[in-house]
């Protein structure tokens, strides 16, 4: 007989909730979404036409309320927001997944760690690019030895937007905790120090660019590896010409590979995991090697593999279920803010800041 899936309570239902969380919870094997906190009527009503078993509710309190009932929360509300609702959940007995970044400053994140471990609960962070196709596919050459010793890492984030959206992410209020640096910068820095370890310093230039823009927009960070790899972030909305997602240089051979991981356009557009989930064409695969070429820069293509963001919640399920292991754990983040709050110092300040 099988298991009775686990109930998920997800609180917001803008972009991260409706695009990436909702269904990606669907669609994982032990878990139901039983209860969307959204006060906008509209995305209630998208909720229970996107899935017709989901309830809706117009604050957390009211999830709160029947906590007996559920297994685990998921926040995906404003990053404002994110220790608060973490707190009360653990609080309140519920393992909690947190989306990037979990909180504002590290000393916070290792706060909430804290008080998971004293409650004996689950405290995980959705940093979903840790299964995007191209980092799977660097990460299965770094552990086969394909590059050598990894002397720099180059990773960008970049998308051409000159003229602000605004909503809270582009707000110049700090307790918003607004701007690139924290959005996409989330994304590298953790992915920087998943493949290449703990940072002993930070360097970092940050600007606003566009008219209207209240944060940073365009912000480049240079992290010096305890191990000696250098890595060099690139984040910016300001970027006419896009530069290459990775290019990572080694003693042996350098990989390069351009464009994004195709899961968030293919969520976006109502895509939902199943067959070929995450596959790429062969025309993007990035090239491995060394050499000189005018055309293609050198080397031979490189199978991508395909990109896994369903394979966070099924790892999710299983630690709630079988004591697997926390894909992602509040200890990492704090870590990865760390170096966020150090490109901030250094940027503000022009100096290199050691940690």
């Amino acid at each position: 007989m099988a298991a009775t899936p686990l109930r998920v309570g997800l609180v917001g239902y803008g972009l991260a909730g409706s695009v990436f969380h909702a269904p990606l919870i669907a669609a994982t094997e032990g878990l139901a979404l039983d209860t969307v906190v959204t006060s906008n009527p509209e995305r209630q009503a998208q909720a229970r036409a996107e899935h017709p078993d989901v309830r809706t509710v117009a604050d957390a309190d009211e999830l709160f309320a029947r906590a007996g009932d559920l297994d685990l929360v998921v926040i995906a509300s404003p990053n404002k927001t994110h220790v608060p609702l973490a707190s009360t959940a653990l609080k309140a007995g519920l393992p909690v997944v947190v989306d990037k970044p979990i909180a504002g400053t590290a000393a916070e994140a290792r706060e909430l760690a804290a008080l998971a471990e004293e409650r004996g609960l689950l405290l995980s962070v959705f940093q979903n690019r840790r299964w995007d196709n191209d980092f799977l596919t660097l990460r299965k050459l770094l552990d086969e030895g394909e590059l050598g010793d990894v002397w720099r890492f180059e990773s960008r984030f970049e998308r051409w937007r000159p003229q602000p959206k605004g909503g809270w992410r582009e707000s110049g209020d700090p307790a918003e905790i607004g701007g690139l640096l924290y959005d996409l910068g989330s994304h590298v820095v953790d992915q920087a120090l998943t493949l290449f370890g703990p940072a002993a310093s930070v360097y970092a230039e940050s600007d606003i660019r566009r008219p209207g823009a209240e944060v940073d927009d365009d912000t480049f960070f240079a992290i010096t590896h305890t191990g000696g790899v250098r890595s060099h972030l690139y984040v910016s909305a300001t970027t006419a010409q896009l530069g290459p997602r990775f290019r990572v240089l080694g003693s042996k051979a350098g990989y390069v590979k351009y464009g994004l991981d195709p899961q968030e356009a293919a969520l976006r557009d109502g895509g939902r995991p199943g067959p070929d989930w995450g596959a790429e064409p062969e025309s993007l695969w990035g090239r491995l090697g060394s050499g000189e070429s005018p055309v293609t820069g050198g080397g031979t293509p490189v199978p991508t593999l395909p990109g896994a963001y369903p394979a966070y919640y099924a790892a999710v399920a299983r630690a709630l279920s079988d004591g697997g292991t926390n894909p992602v754990t509040a200890l990492e983040a704090a870590a990865a803010l760390d170096v966020l709050e150090a490109a901030r110092r250094s940027a503000r300040d022009g100096v290199a800041v050691e940690l």
